[in-house]
């Protein structure tokens, strides 16, 4: 095993950053990190596969490998690492690299309950750190941070009704890893796995949601999770939307349609956007105002892993929380704990109601067999 010391490290403004999980989600975390090697040094890697481990530490230059977590992090101190490991590792992987002093970037969805993630941010360090944060990188490309920035500056006017559909399909033989459409080591199916990312992005948009109201369902796939979620949500500033939220549609596509007071704005994508994927189309009398601030907005950054990642290193080299922070986060897996307690107990549902005495506190099906 090579294990160069700490003492051997790059330039004092890079961070050295390691990643748990070597799996293809941890090549794009890679890929990034690489791109912005003027700000980051990779360290080290970490994974029970040996054949893996190896592969990946090859293909990504990375100088020291380590099948058990606490040695890597006890030997390479490392200031940031990357968790890319199935959902049911997250919360003792992260609570292990924050005691160890380590700020962490979680993968989605960054822990299996509500219950989880809150122990999971009582473990940061406060003011000063370690902090943790969540991959939601649709909030980084430059078309919603356009987005948000004509809507806060009122160009848009009051958001009024939207959808957010992600419409994915999978077939029976992805479910077939263990840990996948299961309660126990997912938390939930494509509302909590696939759709949580659209959905995170809509409330990155829309600000606080106030209610919601659900359905789940098993329409085609032999798992325990629902493959098929469908809710209203209503949002504290008055608009409406739908979301949708499914792996059986042959035809896939990820979408967000906003219908401002002043202008429509759209998005179809798939698994990532960049600026061409997103559309304004303004009301009756509001075209060349609209057009023009739509041109003049942020451009040049896509959806990617890199737009976040980046975020996040600037942030620690300014001594600050990095993007998404556990509280962002924890409102977005409100959100998906809020879906399937309304779709199980066949009422609306509000933030209120999810506290630590509602079942679907500790367990997005809500401790029950539901099908």
């Amino acid at each position: 095993m090579n294990t160069p010391s700490p003492e051997a490290a790059a330039p004092a403004d890079r961070i050295r950053v390691a990643l748990v999980g070597t799996g293809n989600i941890a090549r794009f975390h890679a890929s990034a990190l690489r791109s912005l090697e003027e700000r980051a040094e990779i360290v080290a890697a970490v994974d029970v596969e040996p054949d893996t481990l190896a592969a990946f530490r090859s293909r990504f230059a990375i100088p020291a490998g380590y099948g058990d977590l606490a040695v890597m992090l006890e030997r390479e101190r490392p200031e940031l690492v990357h968790v890319c490991t199935p959902p049911g590792l997250h919360r003792s992987q992260v609570e292990a690299c924050l005691g160890a002093g380590a700020s962490v970037l979680v993968e989605k969805p960054p822990a299996l309950s509500l219950a989880e993630a809150e122990k999971m941010a009582a473990a940061e360090g406060g003011a000063r750190g370690p902090w943790l944060a969540t991959v939601f990188q649709h909030r980084f490309g430059s078309g919603a941070r356009r987005v948000r920035a004509l809507a806060d500056a009122g160009v848009l006017g009051r958001p009024l009704v939207a959808a957010c559909h992600t419409t994915w399909f999978r077939p029976q033989e992805y479910f077939d890893v263990p840990w996948r459409g299961r309660w126990e080591t997912e938390g939930g199916g494509p509302t909590m796995g696939h759709g949580i990312h659209q959905m995170d992005l809509l409330l990155f948009l829309l600000g606080e949601w106030t209610e919601v109201s659900a359905v789940a369902r098993r329409q085609a796939r032999d798992v325990e999770t629902e493959d098929v979620s469908l809710a209203h949500v209503a949002f504290a500033n008055g608009a409406v939307a739908s979301v949708v939220n499914s792996l059986v549609s042959p035809q896939e596509e990820s979408r967000i349609r906003i219908d401002y007071e002043r202008a429509t704005v759209e998005l179809v994508h798939l698994y990532g956007y960049g600026d061409s994927d997103w559309r304004i189309t303004p009301a009756p009398g509001c075209e060349e105002e609209l057009t023009a601030a739509w041109e003049a907005g942020e451009h040049g950054a896509d959806s990617g892993h890199h737009a976040q990642i980046s975020r996040v290193l600037d942030a620690l080299r300014g001594g600050t929380a990095p993007p998404v922070t556990s509280a962002e986060a924890l409102r977005t897996l409100r959100l998906v704990a809020g879906v399937y307690a309304s779709a199980f107990e066949g009422r609306p549902v509000t933030p209120a109601d999810l506290g630590p005495e509602s079942p679907f506190h500790t367990r997005m099906d809500g401790g029950g067999v539901r099908w």
